[in-house]
């Protein structure tokens, strides 16, 4: 055990076998992003359920905007929860569980069915919320299987395994259920019925591939004395919001992540919507888009982990919202189809060290104890405005009868949030998370 060690005491630190095991739930549960959340299901949804493509734009961001609610305001009390618990697993499975089944399920819902846009949106919103929350869980696992000087490769580590597990499941879905005249097991392609069925795909993916997370990664006990239930966890809640003011440097990373992320939400809801309706693309190119962002996504997220942990979680998301701003524009006035390839190369290739930065960066202000509490609030940063991004998406793409006017709502939120984060200072974060009281 090295010096850094000490700061996260316990046998399993730092340990490869748990690591990944632990990361391996990314390359699980980003399937459901990529396939159901950007590319296929959503493009899918709007060209095929939709009465058309501008008023299924419109519905999906209400339904990603009502999930970001329900995840914001649930995600800080199951978090206070589990840690008083000691059983961040059983919410882990729980929730994990959840997605899997609605997702599933997504795929009997037939485009010429009653009420088919109503049943498809709800079992998304489910699936959806119960995915998110389910990281509440996830996250909250890495300040402690590793230490801080390497807790920036670590969630690189998560977030390049994830995109590269996005991009294989990609890469199945499209040679054996979307492109070839028979899809594989004889599924039919009556009624889209194979496009569909890449929800069967994503819930077998995900729910093999975290199985390693619950036999290799270890639970910490229930906090003495601390097994109270929904009461218990707000009045904890209650408690770490009445004492914020010790963290101060956690508010105003999260008040930044509050509004950056807003836009990274914005651009993983509509990405393929916008391939496939402002330039026309069909959904086997917007697969390949897809497979051409997490392939750059991947390699960005392994790389950037290295230089997190060299140069700090703030500079390394500074450095990624000037980038993803840059590709954003291009995106928004790109002319041809050609140059919407480059942005979205370019937007995948600092879109996961976005991501993982932010994760890392919360884990080192993290106080001991407080993970899954903590990564709650860090969920609820995620989600309590990320509505706005979506919902002026869908208003300003129906005012103005254009994708273009929506996307470029994403630039004014990196922008801000970018401006926001200038004012954290990551060594005091640090410090006020080591000085936090006991619980």
């Amino acid at each position: 055990m090295t010096e850094a060690d000490s700061e996260h005491p316990g046998p399993r630190t730092n340990v490869p076998r748990v690591v990944w095991s632990w990361a391996l739930y990314d390359w699980a549960n980003s399937a459901f992003t990529t396939l159901v959340v950007t590319f296929i299901y959503s493009t899918y949804f709007t060209q095929a359920i939709a009465p058309d493509e501008i008023t299924g734009t419109s519905w999906w961001s209400r339904a990603v905007g009502l999930s970001a609610i329900l995840i914001a305001i649930i995600s800080p009390i199951v978090g206070a929860m589990a840690d008083r618990q000691g059983r961040r697993k059983r919410f882990l499975a729980t929730t994990t569980g959840v997605c899997v089944i609605a997702t599933a399920a997504l795929t009997f819902v037939s485009p010429g069915a009653p009420h088919a846009a109503l049943f498809a949106l709800t079992l998304f919103v489910v699936a959806n919320v119960a995915f998110e929350t389910s990281g509440v869980f996830y996250n909250s696992f890495l300040p402690e299987i590793t230490t801080s000087d390497r807790i920036g490769r670590v969630s690189g580590y998560g977030w390049g395994l994830g995109y590269v597990g996005g991009l294989i499941c990609m890469v199945i879905a499209l040679v054996g259920f979307v492109q070839p005249d028979t899809p594989w097991f004889g599924i039919s392609k009556a009624g889209g019925f194979n496009v569909r069925a890449t929800n069967l795909l994503v819930a077998g993916w995900f729910a093999l591939f975290s199985l390693p997370l619950f036999l290799m990664v270890p639970e910490r006990p229930a906090l003495r004395g601390k097994r109270g239930r929904i009461a218990g966890a707000v009045r904890k809640l209650w408690s770490t919001l009445h004492s914020i003011r010790r963290y101060r440097q956690i508010v105003r990373f999260l008040v930044a992540r509050l509004i950056y992320n807003d836009g990274l939400v914005t651009i993983f809801a509509f990405g393929g919507i916008y391939a496939a309706g402002t330039f026309g693309m069909p959904l086997s190119e917007v697969i390949l888009f897809g497979i051409a962002l997490n392939l750059a996504s991947g390699v960005g997220a392994f790389a950037f982990g290295i230089l997190d942990d060299r140069i700090g979680g703030k500079k390394t998301i500074l450095a990624t919202i000037v980038a993803l701003f840059l590709a954003t524009g291009l995106a928004v006035f790109a002319p041809t189809k050609t140059w919407l390839w480059v942005a979205g190369i370019l937007i995948g290739i600092f879109v996961g060290p976005n991501q993982s930065a932010s994760r890392s960066l919360m884990g080192r202000f993290i106080p001991d104890k407080q993970q899954a509490e903590f990564f709650g609030f860090f969920a609820f940063s995620g989600k309590a405005t990320s509505f706005l991004g979506p919902l002026l998406l869908g208003i300003a793409a129906k005012a103005f009868g254009t994708q273009r006017a929506g996307v470029a709502i994403v630039l004014l939120f990196l922008l801000v949030g970018g401006g926001l984060l200038l004012s954290v200072d990551e060594t005091a974060g640090v410090i006020e998370g080591r000085l936090a009281p006991e619980d």
